[in-house]
């Protein structure tokens, strides 16, 4: 599955680069595929998908701020699935070591544990999430640090996205 899901990835980012004039030309389309793409890569747990690939790709063809932006918001929205899994009272992980080291940090700094995870790519935000609502975390809460970290980050990645299309041949 994952080597399916990469030759898919480069298959799109060689079609992207070798159509960018079309591309561009569905921008209005383009951010709501992205905030889709963003939303559903993120409401998988503990699954890596290529979120943040599409991210980097897109922001090579359209306005890297707005792609991290939308990026962001959709990648927060579909963490809520993690968030509600342990709000529902589901341990899906149990036995996990670095369980309690979150439990002890998202009571120790709450919201600022959230922010800092999702600024950072890592493993373990999905399982934040679950911690965040078995401890009861507001959502509000949740979702604000959620936002903030993840649309940071999908700046940041657009914007190297970006950078990195300047540098390949336009062809």
């Amino acid at each position: 599955m994952q080597v399916l899901t990469l030759v898919a990835l480069v298959a799109a980012v060689v079609a992207t680069f070798y159509f960018r004039d079309r591309v561009q030309q569905l921008e209005p389309y383009g951010y709501a595929a992205i905030f889709i793409v963003s939303l559903v890569s993120n409401a998988t747990l503990i699954l890596p998908v290529p979120g943040l690939a599409v991210t980097s790709l897109m922001g090579a063809v359209l306005n890297p701020l707005g792609v991290g932006v939308v990026a962001g918001v959709g990648q927060a929205i579909g963490e809520l699935t993690g968030y509600m899994a342990g709000y529902s009272g589901q341990t899906l992980i149990d036995g996990n070591p670095r369980y309690e080291k979150l439990v002890v940090w998202m009571r120790r700094y709450g919201a600022l544990t959230i922010f800092v995870l999702a600024l950072i790519p890592n493993p373990l935000f999905d399982v934040a999430g679950i911690v965040a609502g078995a401890l009861r975390m507001p959502m509000w809460q949740y979702l604000l640090a959620a936002v903030a970290g993840k649309i940071i980050k999908n700046i940041a990645f657009a914007y190297l996205g970006n950078l990195g299309s300047d540098v390949l041949p336009k062809m």
